[in-house]
């Protein structure tokens, strides 16, 4: 009978949703890319790797522009911006919009203090951070930050749909890579 409950239990929690992670590993090597952002509203490129040469980056993945959650986190990022720009870290926004809904937020939700930019379908894939959503054919990206050290070596990841610890643990784990260099 014990046997039985625990093969039971053990199949209804595959059956559950599993938490929002990701599948990144502190320690890997961020996939480098170049997408298209906005910044205060004007266009241009971005290149992970160009990034990485000035110092760290945070790279934060966000579900859908002018959400709740979503402009919630873009405010805070936007108010810690200097704070990054302090330890020398860029900060960069990804999600699955266009790109003229990129600019809009850049400039309304982002306050023109960071770019944003379009996550495209490689890009989520390589950092895993598709979201899944039943009946909905739309990507989406998770709730995902990742804080990437110069050497292109990924060393805080945080996964969670909830947007209010992004910032604070973000910024935490770029002031710890400031006190080591």
């Amino acid at each position: 009978m014990r046997n039985l409950l625990f093969s039971i239990a053990a199949l209804a929690a595959l059956a559950l949703p599993t938490a929002v992670s990701a599948e990144l590993p502190v320690g890997n090597k961020a996939p480098m890319f170049r997408t298209s952002v906005a910044l205060a509203g004007k266009t241009m490129r971005f290149s992970l790797r160009h990034s990485l040469r000035r110092g760290p980056v945070v790279v934060y993945f966000f579900p859908k522009a002018f959400t709740s959650g979503c402009t919630a986190e873009a405010h805070a990022f936007a108010e810690a911006t200097d704070d990054f720009a302090a330890l020398g870290a860029t900060v960069i926004g990804l999600s699955a919009d266009d790109l003229p809904t990129l600019q809009k937020f850049s400039t309304e939700e982002c306050r023109n203090k960071f770019a944003v930019g379009v996550a495209s379908p490689l890009i989520i894939k390589d950092f895993d951070v598709a979201l899944s959503r039943p009946g909905s054919a739309s990507v989406m990206t998770k709730r995902t930050s990742y804080v990437i050290a110069q050497d292109g070596t990924i060393t805080m990841v945080h996964a969670a749909m909830d947007y209010r610890d992004h910032v604070k643990l973000t910024l935490a784990a770029v002031r710890k890579l400031a006190r080591k260099h």
